[in-house]
């Protein structure tokens, strides 16, 4: 089968291309740069330059693709550009929903994130519950128009379905973010200083790479049109996932917790810095409110409905380990 896979040099995106193709299906990829170290190899893969914000230059990649992923995204806390968040997460969107209408595509998988469903009090969030907390970063607030766009378009004979990600790790070859979960176990199995929001008994639910990628796949087989499913794992708090890692890796890396009016001061120091400097902050006071709240989801839809599995979270997190210990090595 002939597939389009977007974002395929992202973490998510170049597993699930590989995977696909592994599968001997014949796969697209729509990549800006041609020349990128991380676009994924296999003699199934074929490489498409253009640029989800330009519709003109996806024709090509789209042509004859019976399915379609759509893992691209502008993922950042922060950019000077405001407007990209909108251009890239919805019109980019947007243009791929309107060629996929238009090449007769069968099934169009997006994939957004739990950020869009947002923090939680006790229970777990599921996939139709109503956000608590209003939208305050403009990578959230475009996810969710996004998503409402994919709604809106399987209304018009295009088969959609929604796919939600939690906080994603796992074995990987790269990282194309600079704080990702991985980056944060790697620091803490290193000894590192590894900084986490006190109190550390604050709850937030992992999910192994492996296990999303599997998840798409079961979402574009058995997903019902126009309906979204939580590719999730694990609830944990900071504190017990913490122990864990320390007892798998046998390390015992520096913790230290962060009150929330420090980690406020270190935003507002970034923000000054960026103010003469010109360079973007790792994190901004608006992300601040996202590190220092419970993301408690569950994953029971998607379990009971499509066949999604969770790998138990020690089990992930060894793989991870004895992943990120080898490439320390080397």
């Amino acid at each position: 089968m002939k597939i389009l896979v977007t974002g395929a040099t992202g973490y998510l995106g170049h597993r699930l291309a590989l995977s696909l193709a592994e599968r001997n299906n014949e796969i697209h990829i729509l990549v800006r740069n041609p020349n990128s170290e991380n676009i994924p190899q296999h003699k199934n893969i074929s490489v498409f330059t253009g640029d989800i914000t330009n519709k003109q230059s996806i024709k090509t990649a789209i042509d004859g693709c019976e399915q379609v992923y759509h893992t691209a995204a502008l993922v950042k806390a922060f950019d000077k550009d405001s407007s990209l968040f909108y251009k890239v997460n919805v019109e980019g969107t947007r243009n791929l929903l309107d060629l996929a209408l238009e090449n007769g595509v069968k099934k169009f998988v997006f994939t957004s994130s739990c950020s869009v469903i947002g923090a939680t009090i006790k229970d777990a969030m599921c996939e139709n519950d109503t956000r608590i907390s209003p939208f305050d970063n403009d990578y959230d607030t475009t996810k969710h128009h996004a998503e409402n766009l994919v709604k809106e378009y399987n209304n018009k004979v295009l088969c959609t379905v929604i796919v939600s990600p939690s906080k994603v790790f796992g074995p990987s070859g790269f990282e194309t973010k600079t704080i990702s979960v991985n980056t944060i176990i790697n620091k803490f199995i290193k000894g590192e200083f590894t900084f986490i929001p006190k109190p550390s008994k604050l709850v937030a639910n992992y999910c192994l790479i492996d296990d999303v990628v599997e998840g798409h796949i079961l979402a574009m087989s058995k997903g019902k049109a126009g309906e979204k499913y939580i590719l999730g794992g694990e609830n944990i708090s900071f504190e017990k996932l913490f122990q864990t890692i320390g007892t798998l890796s046998e390390k015992k890396g520096k913790l230290i917790e962060i009150p929330r009016f420090i980690m406020k001061t270190f935003a507002i120091m970034q923000w000054i810095k960026f103010k003469i400097t010109n360079e973007e902050p790792l994190i901004t006071e608006n992300s601040i409110r996202q590190i220092y709240c419970n993301k408690i989801f569950s994953s029971e839809k998607a379990i009971s409905k499509i066949g999604y599995k969770i790998t138990p979270l020690r089990e992930g997190l060894q793989q991870t380990i004895h992943f990120l210990k080898n490439q320390n090595h080397v």
